[in-house]
C-alpha cells in the first residue's frame, strides 16, 4: 500500500470515527442540554439552548423521586447482585473449564437457552411463589433472581478466561501442595481478575436499569430502586420534562462515571475473553 493510499484509509477512518462519535454523543448533549430548561421550552423546542437555567430542576428531582433512598436501594441491590453473581459463576465457570463434562453440548444448551428466555416467562409463578414465602418487598430475594438471570451469561464468559490460562499453572501449584480450593484463589483467580471485573460492570450496569422485576418484587415505597422511582415522575396527563431529564442525568450519572474510571480493564477484559472455547 502506497504512502497517498495509507493517509486516505486513515483519514476516512477518522471520518467515520468522527461520525459514530457525533452520533453516541447526540443523546447524551441533548439530556445535558434539557436537563436545565423549562418544561415550556423543552416542548416547544428540544434542540434549542436555553432561554434561562433552570439548576431547580436538580433539586426537584431529587427530592420529589427521594434518589436519597431510592438510589441508596440500587446501590445496595446491585451491590449485592454482583458479589453473588462473580461468586457462584467463577466457581461454575472453573469447573466447566477443567473438568471433562460428557453432557458439555447439553450444559451449553441450557446455558444459552437461560440467557435468551425471556424473563416474562417466569415472573407469574415467581411472584405467587415468593409471596407464599413472604419474599416481596426483600432486596435480597430480587438479587437472587438477578442472580438466575445473569449467570448463564456470566458463566459463559468467565468459562473462556480460565480456558485461557495455561494448565501447567495449576498442575505445578498441586504438585507443590497446594488443594484445589488454593489452587482457585491464590492462582487461578488473580489470573481471571480482569474477567470477573468485566462481569461485575456488566451485570452492575444490568442491576442498576433493571425495571421489570424491581417494579413487581419491590412494590413498597421505601424498596423501590432508582429507575423506578423515576418512571413515577411522569404524570398521567402532564409531565415536567425539565424534572424527567434532570432525573435521568442524575441516574445515568454514577454510571458514566464508573465506567470512565474503569474503561481501561474493562476493555483488557473484554478482549481478553475472546478466546474460544
Amino acid at each position: 500500500m502506497s504512502l497517498v493510499e495509507s493517509r486516505v484509509t486513515l483519514t476516512l477512518t477518522y471520518i467515520a470515527l468522527a461520525i459514530l462519535l457525533v452520533i453516541t454523543l447526540f443523546p447524551v448533549a441533548l439530556l445535558l442540554l434539557n436537563s436545565v430548561k423549562p418544561a415550556a421550552q423543552i416542548v416547544q423546542n428540544p434542540l434549542a439552548w436555553p432561554e434561562t437555567f433552570r439548576w431547580d430542576n436538580f433539586t426537584r428531582a431529587w427530592q420529589d423521586a427521594r434518589f436519597g433512598q431510592t438510589m441508596w436501594n440500587s446501590i445496595v441491590l446491585t451491590a449485592t447482585t454482583i458479589v453473588l453473581v462473580c461468586t457462584t459463576a467463577s466457581l461454575t465457570a472453573y469447573v466447566l473449564a477443567r473438568r471433562k463434562i460428557r453432557t458439555w453440548k447439553i450444559v451449553t444448551f441450557y446455558l444459552l437457552a437461560t440467557t435468551t428466555a425471556p424473563i416474562q416467562l417466569f415472573l407469574f409463578p415467581l411472584y405467587f411463589g415468593f409471596a407464599r414465602l413472604g419474599l416481596i418487598n426483600n432486596p435480597f430475594a430480587v438479587a437472587l433472581i438477578y442472580t438466575a438471570v445473569y449467570s448463564p451469561f456470566a458463566i459463559m464468559l468467565l468459562r473462556t478466561y480460565f480456558l485461557a490460562v495455561p494448565k501447567e499453572l495449576e498442575e505445578a501449584a498441586l504438585i507443590d501442595g497446594a488443594t484445589h480450593w488454593q489452587v482457585f484463589t491464590r492462582v487461578m483467580l488473580p489470573i481471571v481478575s480482569p474477567g470477573i471485573l468485566t462481569v461485575a460492570l456488566i451485570i452492575g450496569l444490568y442491576s442498576w436499569n433493571e425495571f421489570l422485576i424491581a417494579t413487581t418484587f419491590l412494590q413498597r415505597a421505601d424498596r423501590m430502586t432508582a429507575v423506578v422511582s423515576f418512571f413515577l415522575l411522569s404524570g398521567q396527563y402532564s409531565s415536567d420534562w425539565g424534572e424527567i431529564m434532570a432525573a435521568a442525568l442524575i441516574i445515568v450519572l454514577p454510571v458514566v462515571v464508573l465506567f470512565v474510571f474503569l474503561q481501561r480493564r474493562f476493555i483488557e477484559g473484554m478482549a481478553g475473553g475472546s478466546v474460544k472455547g
